[in-house]
């Protein structure tokens, strides 16, 4: 699957806010919530895949659109107090700096992989590859990013050849040396992968 299936699942356009995937994702669960549908495995499987669309979603989301409502936020200023017998205390102004945009896409990175080595250790490799194209789409010019892809279009390849399904591992081993190129180690391994199928790059 790709993002936009990720958004389709909860009923919503690619691009949505966190706030409709939140409310979507409410909805969803409460109609296909297995109390509420005992017995019945399609509601079961549906739950499970919105499930499986929120958490997704809430990895590739930029840090900064998953947070609370400013109305949950209750803040309280007490109006100044007036000494008439000394001189105003001189005001202090302090100024709050918006996160640098480096270190929120730094956290969302490592947020990512940490989700990306979960998905590969569950041989979940669609889903892999997915979050590991969407944020190389977000952050292209990262070089662990890319390799990081290749490495997922690797893995991929391999299990599809334990399937017997050569034409799509052929598919996907092509894909990672064209996402890595220069990664000597990872041509190595791919080349010795075709051999040993008898195939050529």
């Amino acid at each position: 699957m790709d993002l936009e299936d990720y958004y389709r699942i909860l009923g919503l356009r690619s691009g949505a806010s966190f706030a409709d995937i939140k409310a979507s994702y409410r909805r969803l669960v409460q109609q296909y919530h297995p109390d509420i549908n005992p017995n019945d495995l399609k509601a079961k499987d549906k739950f499970i895949t919105v499930t499986e669309a929120y958490k997704f979603l809430q990895t590739v989301l930029p840090p900064e659109e998953i947070k609370l409502p400013s109305n949950d936020i209750k803040t309280h200023v007490s109006p100044p107090t007036e000494v008439k017998t000394q001189p105003a205390a001189t005001k202090t102004t302090v100024t709050f700096h918006p996160p640098n945009l480096e270190d929120i896409e730094q956290r969302l990175k490592w947020k990512t992989y940490e989700q990306l080595q979960r998905f590969l250790q569950e041989r979940r490799f669609p889903q892999a590859i997915a979050l590991a194209e969407a944020l190389l789409a977000r952050l292209p010019a990262d070089k662990e990013v890319r390799q990081w892809l290749a490495i997922a279009y690797q893995i991929w390849g391999r299990a599809l050849i334990t399937e017997k399904q050569l034409p799509k591992a052929r598919i996907y081993l092509k894909k990672a040396l064209k996402t890595d190129p220069y990664n000597k180690t990872l041509w190595n391994e791919v080349q010795q992968d075709f051999q040993s199928l008898g195939l050529k790059l």
